[in-house]
């Protein structure tokens, strides 16, 4: 039988995303692309965004060149809106299952993306459960070629991290003066650590992270951080709330977990618990939502509610991300 592989989560993975110019040539984290960066990407994001009703903006950006997107792990809204951005910036897009892939049947990863470079894939957008995936297969692809994280274990959601961005961006003007709640499973989490990474590097103003203490990220991860177990204390004020599920199958052992009840009693995002949270705050959730448990069914659909944008916003950055690598590669 095969030795299983193993992909080390590299500390310095920020160094690969950067050519010599500092051009964007991988997205593997948002640790190490500095708040210069992030702004021009959110301001490409907000070009790809038209009004309600209107046809979805497009673009001529990536023809001729190949997107791939390798879903080692379940995805919707991810590779969806993946998808819809290479077609729009008239990419052609290949959609490779893990449930059809080669490597469920014992072909390493490596040997996939070989196969794949062979047909001239250009840009392989990348989820896996394996923590360290995304850097493994930077450092191994050729020159001409891009990896973009589309999640990666607990670590890592980049082009998530980038639309909550943008989103928080739209509704509230900046971050330097904001006070941003993220409330839930931090512990096991991408989505939150890369927020949090995101939110750091834009300078936000306080950043709360909120849940039970099983639950918790370790106090020297996010160091900028305020970490809080009590929700009324951590939504007390804040312009920005986001919710999280329990990310149980990230969890080995679900002893001290909080069950369905308990947990909505205590951490639960209520119409009732924004009453603590500014009066114009807005509610943020990445998906998918577990309604009645991290919150509110009524809430979520509240004019407070910004739910819906994020989904809007994640094609628009995930074009932006692709338009900018794309560019990259003319120039390389």
């Amino acid at each position: 039988m095969q030795a299983p592989e193993t992909y080390p989560n590299l500390d310095n993975e920020a160094d690969l995303q950067l050519n010599e110019d500092g051009s964007l040539r991988h997205l593997l984290t948002l640790k190490g692309i500095d708040k210069a960066l992030l702004t021009e990407l959110l301001d490409d994001a907000e070009r790809f965004i038209g009004p309600d009703g209107a046809t979805a903006p497009h673009s001529h950006t990536l023809e001729g060149r190949t997107v791939a997107n390798l879903f080692f792990e379940p995805s919707t809204r991810t590779r969806a809106s993946f998808d819809l951005a290479g077609k729009r910036l008239g990419a052609d897009v290949l959609n490779l299952d893990v449930n059809t892939s080669s490597r469920k049947k014992g072909e390493s990863i490596l040997d996939t993306i070989y196969t794949l470079q062979a047909m001239q894939v250009d840009i392989m957008v990348v989820r896996d459960a394996g923590p360290g995936v995304p850097a493994y297969i930077a450092r191994h692809v050729n020159d001409h070629v891009s990896i973009l994280n589309a999640g990666e274990a607990d670590v890592s959601h980049p082009t998530q991290g980038l639309l909550d961005l943008l989103t928080i961006r739209q509704h509230k003007g900046g971050f330097e003066n904001l006070t941003v709640a993220i409330v839930g499973d931090i512990r096991h989490s991408r989505v939150a650590r890369s927020a949090a990474q995101g939110l750091h590097i834009m300078g936000v103003g306080e950043l709360r992270l909120i849940s039970p203490p099983p639950l918790a990220p370790s106090a020297d991860e996010m160091p900028y951080a305020k970490i809080v177990d009590n929700l009324d204390d951590g939504l007390r004020d804040a312009d920005v709330v986001m919710a999280l599920r329990i990310q149980r199958e990230r969890i080995g052992n679900l002893d001290g977990i909080p069950g369905i009840d308990e947990y909505f009693a205590n951490y639960g995002i209520s119409t009732e618990r924004m009453r603590k949270a500014a009066p114009d705050a807005i509610v943020m959730h990445p998906g998918p939502m577990n309604r009645g448990i991290e919150i509110e069914s009524i809430l979520a659909d509240s004019p407070a509610s910004v739910i819906t944008q994020q989904v809007t916003n994640g094609v628009a950055v995930r074009m932006a991300v692709l338009e900018r690598v794309s560019k990259t590669m003319t120039t390389h």
